[in-house]
Order: structure tokens, then C-alpha cells, then sequence
């Protein structure tokens, strides 16, 4: 367990995944959804969501967040606290980077970015606290 990125775990942060995040509801209990993700250059996770999830409610109340990244034989767990990102000219540029990362059909990249900016998105950006990185086994292997 570490604070920072193997340059393994860098580059399979880099891969074409999905995260898991778990935030805190109110009793205490996990909220978990499916996102997508940056990781910048400094090592900063940047998620985008609207304004009005579950999930930026938890973050508001309990700025604590867990992200899971993995598949077959090998994850990477980021957890730390995130910063709210309300400024929508920020979050627009981290909702472009994000798109253009996912979205693999140029022309549809800015339909996608105006419908997401709709729904009042802000940037969640967190700086991992503590890392835990998983490279075992694969079915490959088998």
C-alpha cells in the first residue's frame, strides 16, 4: 500500500476502463456506481457528474471517495478526498478531456459534451491518499 502510482498501475489507469466509485450515504453505507475517469498528469483522478447525483450529495456532506479500476487478475484502488469543481468552464474542459477519451466517434463528441452539460455536471478531482495495486493471476494463464 502506497500513496503513489507503480508506473504499472499509471499505465493500466491509461487502458480503456471503467471505474467503480463508492461514496458514503448518509447512514454510512456504500454508494457504488460506474464512471468514467482521467487520470492526469500529476497523478489526479478527474471524474465528471451532475450536480445533483447521489453521489456529489454524498461528496458535498463526506468529501471521501474509493475508485476501483480492474478486470480479470488485476485492479488498482484509489482512495482519498475529493475537491467539488463547480466553475462550468472547468468542468467543461474536464468533460471534453473525457469524452475525447471515451467517446471514440469524433463527430458525436460534441453532441455528447452539450447533452451531458445539461444536467449542471461539476469535476470531482481527487489526488489518491492511498493506492493498493493488484497484478495476480488471469485466466490466460489457465
Amino acid at each position: 500500500m502506497t500513496n503513489r502510482l507503480s508506473n504499472w498501475a499509471r499505465e493500466f489507469l491509461r487502458e480503456d476502463h471503467a471505474a467503480v466509485v463508492s461514496t458514503l450515504n448518509k447512514d454510512g453505507s456504500s454508494h457504488l456506481t460506474t464512471i468514467w475517469y482521467l487520470l492526469a498528469d500529476d497523478e489526479t483522478l478527474v471524474i465528471t457528474t451532475p450536480g445533483r447525483s447521489q453521489k456529489s450529495k454524498n461528496l458535498r456532506r463526506d468529501p471521501r471517495i474509493a475508485l476501483c479500476v480492474g478486470e480479470e487478475g488485476r485492479s488498482v484502488s484509489l482512495y482519498g478526498r475529493v475537491s467539488i469543481i463547480e466553475d462550468q468552464t472547468l468542468v467543461q474542459q474536464d468533460l471534453e478531456r473525457l469524452i475525447e477519451r471515451y467517446v471514440k466517434d469524433e463527430g458525436m463528441r460534441p453532441h455528447v459534451v452539450t447533452a451531458l452539460l445539461q444536467r449542471a455536471p461539476v469535476a470531482l478531482h481527487f489526488l489518491p491518499e492511498k493506492v493498493t495495486e493488484f497484478s495476480g493471476w488471469s485466466m490466460t494463464h489457465i
